[in-house]
């Protein structure tokens, strides 16, 4: 039996090596935890005496963590085993997964980085600290070692079923999941207007809209060159070809000093990732696909909100990804519900690894 296992582990090994060849694919994840006093502290001087509810990219529970890092990186090792590396990128914070890492991917430990902003803003940490996700966003591609072919995750996005390097990239291109919408014209012109009587009728003139996820797609689109439509993506993990950022970069070095100098996401800024999207598509990229995403915002919902997202995914097995937007926002009843599922399934998962490598399926 223990032949068959080594025969199992090799095969797996190969075929895993097979689909990566020479070109492997890494993870990045952006992390913060706002609980961290030093945290907190460091952001103090840029909030200008101002209640951070009042300043759009500075509200709290964009920064608070219960430990989704945690589920998103096993999520990762678990359904995603053809990834070499995760690098986790933070503000000299460690989001401590060693022990679990060491527990359940042993052989993975190694595999793990946390990168440092100081790191991938070299040459540019005259705009750190930095609060917006953003302005880090489109600085991860920098991370020294990184693959060409990586996917981008929030800490707040989960895999939730096994998937193969053709979920992400195909023929060496990122699978693009999203579909096209029309300029937003009218969210545009909301925008503008609630600025308008917010500063000059009410005179509030620190007021700053919304950063708009529709918006911030949109101003990516324009800066690639599109006039009347943009391409909308959801909350997925997002496939990225660091030559793509790098090019980019390359023929517009001036573009990040205005995009940096924002320290919370702000509308002004662009969708980084959108922009590698558009310009993608622009490169002639096809592989266009659906997200096969369950979004769950569990802000004001329902009693039983969490139990139907859930039958969802279970009931739909397109769906591979899950995003929990805002989950310090939920009650601790529906955070272990959500913790105590995806426990469930890594569970399951890994309990069919062993069968496999004992040679019993």
């Amino acid at each position: 039996m223990f032949f068959i296992g080594l025969m199992t582990d090799s095969f797996l090994r190969m075929t895993n090596e097979a689909k990566t060849g020479n070109n492997p694919i890494d993870v990045v994840i952006s992390w913060v935890d706002g609980n961290d006093p030093d945290h907190q502290e460091k952001m103090h001087p840029f909030l200008d005496n101002r209640v951070r509810e009042d300043i759009p990219g500075a509200h709290p529970t964009r920064f608070r963590s219960v430990n989704e890092i945690r589920y998103c990186v096993l999520s990762i090792f678990t359904f995603a085993p053809f990834v070499r590396k995760v690098f986790v990128v933070t503000d000299a914070q460690d989001p401590n997964l060693q022990d679990d890492i060491k527990q359940y991917f042993p052989e993975r430990l190694q595999t793990l980085r946390v990168i440092d902003h100081k790191h991938v803003f070299k040459g540019y940490e005259h705009y750190l600290p930095t609060f917006s996700s953003r302005a880090i966003e489109s600085m991860i591609w920098r991370i020294d070692g990184l693959s060409d072919r990586f996917i981008y995750f929030n800490d707040d996005s989960f895999l939730i079923r096994s998937t193969k390097v053709s979920d992400f990239f195909i023929q060496n291109r990122p699978v693009l999941r999203g579909g096209w919408l029309p300029s937003p014209w009218p969210r545009t012109l909301w925008a503008a207007f609630q600025t308008l009587i917010k500063k000059k009728l009410m005179g509030k003139k620190d007021f700053q809209p919304k950063p708009s996820y529709h918006l911030g797609q949109w101003l990516a689109a324009k800066k690639a060159g599109f006039r009347f439509r943009y391409f909308y993506f959801n909350h997925t993990p997002y496939s990225i070809s660091k030559t793509t950022a790098q090019n980019f970069y390359d023929q517009d070095p001036r573009f990040f000093d205005g995009h940096l100098k924002h320290r919370f996401k702000n509308h002004k800024q662009i969708n980084f990732i959108s922009l590698l999207y558009h310009l993608e598509l622009k490169n002639g990229n096809k592989y266009i696909r659906k997200p096969d995403v369950a979004y769950v915002n569990p802000t004001g919902r329902m009693e039983g909100y969490i139990d139907r997202k859930i039958e969802l995914c279970m009931r739909d097995e397109k769906i591979k990804f899950l995003c929990v937007q805002s989950m310090d926002l939920c009650n601790k009843g529906d955070q272990d519900k959500v913790f105590n599922w995806l426990e469930d399934l890594f569970q399951k998962a890994r309990g069919g690894t062993i069968c496999k490598k004992i040679g019993t399926i």
